[in-house]
């Protein structure tokens, strides 16, 4: 696991000191080594690279897996962040084709499969990365994304240069990247709590899109998808088999063993393995699985003091089921609000989720753990939300609704708009409402912070005047990923959105860069892709059960886990803002969104608009993550952008 940073200059000489600090920004995330080269193309004096990496060690902690790494045999440069977990299968064939191998890396392994497959040997690998090599032989920039997006890679173009990043702030931080907000991002991280792929609150920053490569020659760039969730072959082919019992039971299996052995192969490391523990099924697994195949597991708990947030019970029964070490981390009011401003200056995005992250990375790591495997991704992949029961009910509303004479709607559009301002739940119904036949899709509505309505209150589009913002939300990505999921069932399209839109943009986004924070690498078994793309392609109808949750993982369990932690009420791993909101850290927020007006936000947003959003909160007609997500929104730009 590391940070890697890369700067071309076309026509111009790539600054050293630049590409240096850069580098050093990125020491957080490889606390244990690092390097740059600056290299002239063969080719062309119009082209320089320079490449950058930080490593954090995790196999072959020898010098040999220092980068940037070099292939002697073709000249290729290569610098790489995250773990390829098959690496020695893949060496292995790349072995008997005749390559040889200096070091026991899988960071070599990638640049000697690049040489051997050219881009199909993204094909070849399981596991998480975002790399880029420098191809001698082509003249180009070869860069990468996993297949499930759980390493990012950041980059920006100018007439000058081409700079990629695994962090932001990192691009940012060269002085060659204009500090200006994006207001299709703005709008983007107002509506979820996050922004979404492949945008940035960064005006040129975008992110590489997961399953995607990209390639930069001479200042041309292409980019191109390799890897998506929903394979229709396979998707057909177990939609013939609904009705087959013995085959459900096969798929089942199947699915099962591919999910033992995705944790198998996640402990591939030269340093020791923990696991975050919150006491739900899908961390419950990991613990199972590792105990089915003879690994007694580090486990690791945040504990609340705030008794109705403890999930203490849970985890000291799975705990007292599998015998693991555990290792409980005691969290107070006081430890929280002392951290909090450390936690933001983590964010590489604003996001409204990911202090509790920051927590848990910051505990295992200082007990001496550099890797942790995390139950992330169970939810989306498995069918553990309630949006999957939602959702589908919201589909069918909005086919009626559409089918309704205008007289009707229009009637009962006014009742929603009458109730709207009262809940958050109603605001998203006269929306649901209002939009006619342009109609939010109602996953997207689900996920939805802000309205459209809000938005047009909160968002200054120029000169000071609200407006209509709703049409920056990057559409064309979200229609994307409709499209993409358009041929699945209703359960299963959530579960391809909900792993496209909020588990990529927010949970894996905050898992890295708060895990990273602490020099701490976070592995996600769940969503191995292969795993992911086999559960996606059952039939939705198998991932819902009236008595059990998520019937899938429960069944590949073999009923090994404790009947309290199947059937326990469902409740996310969050810290207890709402109340913290109204009480400890009131003065905090209301301070910071008093002078939401002020800075790099002063023209873009409405600070009445904010006002009524914080008095919607202490009249209980708004959750905290709204007035939250203002409150991040305010603190980050003052950190990153101002100045």
């Amino acid at each position: 696991m590391c940070g890697i940073v890369g700067i071309i200059g076309l026509n111009a000489r790539v600054p050293a000191e630049v590409l240096e600090r850069a580098t050093r920004s990125l020491t957080h995330r490889g606390p244990d080594d690092g390097g740059t080269i600056i290299l002239h193309d063969s080719a062309s004096e119009d082209v320089e690279v320079g490449l950058g990496n930080r490593r954090l060690a995790i196999l072959d902690l020898s010098p040999l897996g220092h980068q940037p790494m070099h292939d002697p045999a073709t000249g290729n440069w290569i610098v790489y962040n995250g773990e390829v977990y098959n690496f020695r299968e893949v060496r292995e064939k790349l072995e008997r084709a005749g390559q040889d191998f200096r070091s026991h890396s899988d960071t070599e392994v990638i640049l000697k499969a690049y040489a051997h497959w050219g881009e199909k040997c993204l094909d070849e690998f399981r596991g998480m990365f975002a790399f880029a090599i420098w191809d001698a032989q082509q003249h180009r920039l070869f860069a990468a994304r996993d297949p499930m997006g759980i390493k990012p890679l950041y980059y920006y173009e100018s007439n000058q240069y081409f700079l990629f990043a695994s962090e932001v702030r990192t691009l940012l931080g060269t002085g060659l990247v204009p500090r200006r907000i994006d207001p299709a991002g703005l709008v983007n991280y107002l509506m979820f709590g996050s922004v979404y792929d492949p945008n940035t609150l960064i005006d040129g920053v975008s992110s590489l899109p997961a399953g995607h490569y990209l390639s930069w020659n001479n200042g041309g760039l292409v980019q191109r998808q390799y890897w998506d969730l929903v394979d229709p072959e396979i998707v057909q082919s177990a939609y013939l088999h609904d009705g087959d019992s013995q085959r459900r039971c096969e798929l089942e299996t199947q699915v099962a063993e591919m999910l033992d052995e995705s944790v198998r192969m996640q402990l591939v490391s030269d340093v020791p393995v923990g696991v975050f523990l919150s006491g739900g099924i899908d961390s419950s697994a990991l613990v199972g699985i590792l105990n089915r195949n003879g690994v007694q597991a580090s486990t690791f708990s945040i504990v609340f003091r705030e008794a109705d947030y403890s999930e203490a019970e849970y985890s000291r029964a799975v705990t007292r089921q599998f015998r693991t070490d555990h290792h409980e981390i005691m969290v107070s009011q006081s430890e929280v609000f002392a951290e909090i401003d450390p936690a933001i200056h983590a964010m590489d995005l604003p996001t409204v989720d990911g202090i509790n992250t920051y927590f848990v990375s910051e505990k295992t790591r200082a007990a001496g753990v550099k890797v942790a495997l995390s139950g992330l991704g169970g939810d989306e992949i498995f069918a553990g939300y309630s949006s999957f029961r939602t959702v589908p009910r919201m589909e069918r509303f909005a086919d009626a609704w559409q089918r309704m004479p205008e007289p009707v709607r229009g009637s009962l559009t006014s009742i929603f708009a009458a109730l709207a301002p009262a809940t958050d739940q109603y605001r998203k119904l006269a929306a649901l409402a209002r939009n006619g036949t342009r109609l939010i899709h109602p996953y997207f509505l689900s996920r939805m912070l802000f309205t459209p309505d809000q938005l047009n209150e909160l968002v200054l589009l120029t000169e000071g005047k609200t407006g209509c913002a709703t049409f920056l939300c990057t559409e064309k990505p979200l229609i994307e990923n409709l499209t993409r999921a358009e041929s699945l069932d209703p359960i299963n399209r959530v579960s391809y959105l909900e792993a496209r839109c909020y588990m990529l943009n927010t949970l894996l986004r905050d898992s890295d860069v708060m895990s990273m924070a602490h020099g701490l690498e976070v592995r996600v078994p769940l969503i191995d892709h292969q795993l992911a793309r086999l559960v996606l392609a059952l039939p939705g109808s198998w991932k819902l059960d009236s008595r059990t949750p998520k019937p899938l993982l429960v069944k590949a369990l073999r009923g090994e886990l404790p009947d309290q932690v199947v059937h326990r009420p469902k409740r996310g791993f969050t810290l207890p803002f709402e109340h913290w909101l109204r009480d400890g850290l009131r003065s905090l927020v209301e301070e910071s969104l008093q002078k939401i007006g002020a800075g790099p936000l002063g023209t873009l947003i409405n600070k009445t608009a904010v006002h009524n959003v914080w008095e919607d909160f202490l009249n209980g007609r708004t959750s905290w993550s709204r007035p939250w997500s203002l409150y991040i929104l305010q603190s980050w730009c003052e950190q990153n952008l101002s100045g």
